[in-house]
Order: C-alpha cells, then structure tokens, then sequence
C-alpha cells in the first residue's frame, strides 16, 4: 500500500448508547466519503464487541487493532481493502482477545496514521466505560449520533460532556433512524437538549438490513435510496463541498428544493 502525506482528520463517532446505528453510520460515511475520492480509513474501535469487519463480510483477518494495541504489528499492517475500496482497520473477534494486555493505547497506536489519510473514521465502543474514552481520546474531532428519543439522547448528552474534558471537537449530532413520528424528539428538541447543531437526519430505512445482509455499504448496494443520500449530504458537507454538485437530484428533492424544504 502506498500512502503520502495528507492532512489526516482524526474523527470518532460516538453514542454512548448502544444500539443506535453507530457501526453502519461509520462505515457508510467512510464509504460515502471514498465513493468522492477522499482518501479514509475506518477504524473498528469498539475492542470488546467489535462490529465494522462483520458488517463488511471481513471476519477473519490475520493482523487487526488488537495486534497493534499489543505492539505486535504496526497500525499500516492491520488496514485491509473492502472490494468496495473502503480501507478498513478492524479489531479482532476472538474471544482471545479479551485476554491481551494492551502495551499501546488507542491514540498511540494510531498516530503513525497522521497524514497517511485524509480522514480516519473511528468507530466508538457504546458507552463510557474505558474503552469508548480511549477512542473518543484518539478523535481530534466528533460526531455524535442518536436516535430521536430521550433515552438515546440522555447517553448522548453523556458522551458531548465528556468529550468537553478530553478536548475534542464537536461536529454536530446525527439523528438516526427517523421515522417522523409523533412521538420523536424533533431536530429542535435535539438541538436545544444537546446544545449542538444536528448536521445529519437519517430515516429509517430498510436498504440499511439489505445492505448489511449483502456485506456492502449501503451507499453503494442502494446508492439512491433515503438514508444512503442522506449521509452522502453528510460527507459533501464534510468535504466542504455542494452535494449538489456531487450527486444528481430526485424528482422529490427537485419538489421539495421547490418548496423551500430542500
């Protein structure tokens, strides 16, 4: 793999809460970002339970995070292409790994990426415990994501206060999994609780367990489908670019743009 330098965004995404879309997000925004040429890295964080390298139909790989946290391997030997062209730094499955003692923390390990890549995208543990601080440490910068109920963006609220501790950036909240209902938090309630802009609504979508189900991002099984578009406005937003200029408009985001909506 030949890599030259590049001014490396280090950003995790966090939740605190599990269950709420935060893997698929990562690996989808990676895959966004890739699918416009950006150099990016998706780095399975989440030690304990890791998910990114089974959501892409990569389970078994030789060289993973766990090798670099025990000084085993170097972070460049544990990144591994997806056929979709993602690069992907996975944490390892077995259960083996639970009993590694870790020389390097996640940080650490990863600094040999700075200006390897234009972006390195780190999925967090849920929670607060250890781990997730360790990852959310490694971030320069940070998304949040959660789902519109108060639950959700109680743990979210959790994890932006800590992330006020260590010094990161915030990015802005992503709302995952919106269905518009009644009972919702609106992106007004979220922004209001939260005390942080929402850059990013993504509904509900079934594409996303059609996807999964395939080992593909969604971005590119169901490049037009709601949610997909969606994170692909994310990552033009990014990337500091239109998504207009990016991708064609539907005829509903025609209408709605119409309309003042879009």
């Amino acid at each position: 793999m030949v890599y030259c330098d590049k001014m490396t965004r280090f950003i995790t995404v966090a939740s605190a809460k599990g269950g709420v879309g935060k893997s698929t997000f990562t690996v989808n925004l990676g895959a966004a970002l890739h699918k416009y040429n950006r150099d990016v890295i998706v780095i399975d964080g989440n030690i304990s339970t890791p998910n990114v390298s089974v959501l892409l139909g990569m389970p078994k790989l030789p060289i993973t995070l766990h090798d670099v946290l025990a000084g085993k391997a170097k972070a460049r030997q544990a990144i591994y292409v997806h056929p979709s062209g993602l690069k992907v730094l996975p944490a390892g499955l077995s259960m083996k790994n639970m009993k590694v003692k870790h020389k390097r923390e996640i940080a650490h390990a990863l600094n040999e990426l700075t200006g390897k890549t234009e972006f390195a995208l780190i999925d967090c543990a849920a929670g607060l415990g250890a781990e997730a601080r360790q990852a959310m440490q490694a971030g320069d910068e940070l998304i949040i994501i959660t789902n519109p109920e108060i639950h959700a963006l109680t743990d979210a609220l959790k994890a932006y206060e800590y992330s006020k501790t260590i010094g990161i950036k915030p990015l802005g909240v992503v709302l995952n999994r919106v269905n518009n209902k009644d009972w919702e938090m609106t992106k007004e309630n979220v922004e209001e609780f939260l005390e942080l802009p929402v850059i990013a609504m993504i509904p509900e979508d079934d594409n996303v367990k059609r996807a999964i189900s395939l080992k593909k991002p969604l971005v590119y099984a169901y490049p037009n489908s709601p949610a997909s578009r969606a994170i692909k406005k994310l990552a033009a937003r990014m990337m500091g670019q239109d998504y207009r200029d990016l991708e064609p408009e539907t005829f509903t985001e025609r209408v709605l743009r119409a309309f003042g909506v879009y």
